[in-house]
């Protein structure tokens, strides 16, 4: 009966340690370039914070086209803490309308959060 009782008493004090998660939070998660000659290089910094009671990782980045870079924060974010996610964008050889989703993978409930650039090319005369 002891025995009982104590399974009981550790599953009910480890309880709270399975929902603690990271959370992913940003002030702006589509960023909006001004109108941009063709061939510029854009870059754009992301600020993300941990609102999570987890360290926060965010272990890869997905794009669609290689002319978009991502630079992940090295360290997992504590939280309450801050971290830069620094995005690039090569413009040379594209044109007119752009729109670039990062799909970032983390270990939020989510598993997968998303940032965005988008910015209207001018071709080269």
């Amino acid at each position: 009966m002891r025995l009982f009782f104590a399974i009981i008493l550790i599953a009910l004090n480890s309880a709270p340690g399975f929902c603690q998660e990271a959370e992913f939070a940003l002030k702006e998660s589509v960023y909006k370039f001004p109108k941009t000659r063709e061939g510029v290089l854009l870059e754009h910094t992301f600020v993300v914070t941990n609102t999570g009671k987890s360290p926060l990782i965010i272990s890869s980045y997905e794009v669609a086209c290689p002319c978009t870079k991502v630079q992940l924060p090295q360290r997992p974010i504590e939280p309450g803490k801050t971290a830069e996610i620094k995005v690039s964008f090569d413009t040379e050889g594209k044109t007119y309308y752009q729109d670039r989703v990062i799909y970032l993978s983390t270990n939020t409930k989510r598993k997968t959060e998303k940032i965005r650039i988008k910015v209207f090319v001018e071709p080269k005369p």
